[in-house]
């Protein structure tokens, strides 16, 4: 069993937390937060978690074996790193840092330290995505052409000018830091790396500063071209849809929306799967309903515990992390952008 420490308590450490009851793998045992309420204190006495009063506190205690970071990116390096240095294995939320020089400063102190990190890229292990993944690698799809994303939600409509996603800083293309890196990573795994990309990104009816219409092209490395686009602004949604030479896979679903239950953010991302051949009749399905939240962090606790490697390796989560640096440089240059 691996005893953690969730760091930050917003609405997805809630979330993070509540996926994990019942699991024989690994718990929450530890909470640190900035501020702490009586909301705060109502959840922790609920859930049976000691409030730590700082991170450093968190790093001292040798009963936590691991620490889950939720707390904006900017600050993502030094957690990680000072987490290392205690001999603790890292859990962090997406995006994992806004460069590929953080990425692999990050990924180089947990590898010294001999610790497991991991990334909370959740939607790679939906089991239509494994299913997606393996129907291209067996040549059902023929040769891929084209993988495009849509990823929408209304929640910037609603998000006070105070909060930290409201600073673009730490949401710096509106719906690229929330939602769009977890089609980046999709197409990391299904198609392999991202060669280059071109972003445009305003905004249209937020006023906060940040961006809410942002579309993104890329060409991968094998020579396929994709698309993303994410907006904050419009009706919550997800499709995912990739173009081969003997047909076509489109998966679609919805994005985490501000109110939605703790059970519908981690389960109901996936709804109807279709996929038309190039001769024949479309396949419609229901997606397979599964907790991807509990279900990343248990083949976290596994590798931390000396079983199967974390399923996204060093090397994808700092290129993922190149690819969203290319970004925001594209969206800032408004040219075509070189992934480093």
């Amino acid at each position: 069993m691996i005893n953690a420490a969730v760091v930050g308590l917003g609405t997805w450490g809630k979330t993070m937390i509540e996926s994990l009851v019942g699991s024989d793998t690994m718990r929450f045992t530890t909470l640190q937060t900035r501020t702490v309420t009586p909301d705060v204190e109502a959840f922790a006495k609920q859930h049976s978690l000691k409030i730590a009063k700082s991170y450093d506190e968190v790093l001292a205690d040798p009963k936590i074996d691991a620490v889950a970071l939720a707390t904006p990116v900017s600050g993502h390096l030094k957690q990680i790193e000072g987490a290392a240095a205690a001999g603790k294995h890292v859990y962090c939320e997406k995006p994992f840092t806004f460069s590929k020089k953080e990425a692999e400063a990050a990924i180089d102190a947990v590898r010294k330290a001999n610790r497991t990190i991991g990334v909370g890229y959740n939607r790679r292990f939906h089991p239509e995505m494994v299913k997606l993944h393996d129907r291209i690698k067996a040549g059902d799809l023929g040769t891929i052409q084209h993988i495009e994303a849509s990823m929408t939600y209304p929640n910037a409509l609603f998000l006070p000018p105070t909060a930290w996603r409201s600073n673009k800083s730490e949401a710096p293309l509106g719906g690229l830091a929330p939602m769009g890196v977890h089609a980046i990573d999709l197409m990391i795994y299904l198609c392999g790396g991202i060669e280059q990309t071109y972003c445009q990104s305003f905004a249209r009816e937020v006023k906060s500063g940040t961006d809410d219409t942002t579309s993104m092209l890329f060409r991968m490395k094998a020579g396929m071209s994709g698309y993303l686009g994410t907006m904050t602004t419009t009706g919550a949604g997800f499709s995912f849809q990739v173009f081969g030479t003997k047909g076509w896979v489109r998966i679609e679903g919805v994005t985490h929306v501000a109110g939605a239950s703790s059970e519908e953010r981690r389960t109901r991302q996936f709804g109807v799967c279709k996929f038309q051949p190039v001769k024949g009749p479309t396949e419609t399905w229901e997606a397979e309903k599964l907790d991807i939240v509990r279900a990343t962090f248990e083949a976290f606790a596994k590798a931390a515990q000396g079983g199967t490697a974390f399923p996204i390796p060093p090397e994808q989560i700092i290129h993922g992390a190149s690819v969203t640096e290319a970004v925001i440089r594209s969206a800032a240059s408004g040219n075509v952008e070189k992934v480093a």
